[in-house]
């Protein structure tokens, strides 16, 4: 049965070129992952916020290693797009930004990310998070950006808020942490806004 739309992207347009880096034009990098990156994402995730607000622990650095490989695999599958978030000048870890549950045709994805300890209260995320969108709206062509976290999480909501990504509502009890389930706030950015 045929579709009455074309796809907003085709498919293939990820996968018929190798992830780019992205600047963001005030000292931040957002560069595709290397295995070179194991031992200081096996160190963020030892940070206990990131255990609060995180679904997924890190206990040494071959697992963060594999958690690479399969970052960079994605790109090519064009189902997810990881980006390590660097100091331009030092290339120092700072954060993770990511397009997550991407689907090309519908032109959607979900923006994710998080930022080492000493990252924090620095404008790491929304710096980098604007970045990607604009990447994502102008570069890709995607169409709508969605961006989630718990109620609970503040800092994300402020992040979220600050890199333009309207509320648009509260799924409830919707996301299982170590503590238990917690509402989740939904955010979203649709091009043009």
């Amino acid at each position: 049965m045929p579709y009455l739309t074309s796809p907003v992207v085709p498919a293939g347009t990820l996968a018929r070129t190798s992830q780019p880096a992205l600047p963001t034009g005030d000292g931040l990098l957002l560069r595709p992952w290397r295995a070179a990156d194991a031992p200081a994402v096996h160190a963020a995730f030892q940070d206990p916020l990131m255990h609060q607000w995180h679904i997924r622990a890190c206990d040494s650095e071959e697992e963060a290693a594999g958690w690479i490989a399969g970052w960079q695999q994605e790109w090519q599958g064009e189902s997810q797009a990881q980006w390590a978030v660097v100091d331009a000048d030092g290339d120092d870890l700072l954060g993770r930004v990511a397009l997550r549950e991407i689907r090309l045709g519908d032109g959607v994805a979900e923006v994710a990310y998080w930022t080492v300890a000493s990252a924090r209260g620095r404008g790491v995320a929304v710096r980098a998070t604007t970045a990607l969108s604009r990447w994502a709206f102008e570069e890709i062509g995607l169409h709508r950006l969605e961006l989630s976290h718990a109620t609970a999480n503040e800092a994300s909501c402020r992040v979220a808020e600050k890199a333009g990504f309207a509320p648009e509502g509260t799924k409830r009890s919707a996301l299982l942490h170590p503590d238990g389930w917690h509402d989740v706030h939904v955010h979203a950015r649709v091009r043009g806004d």
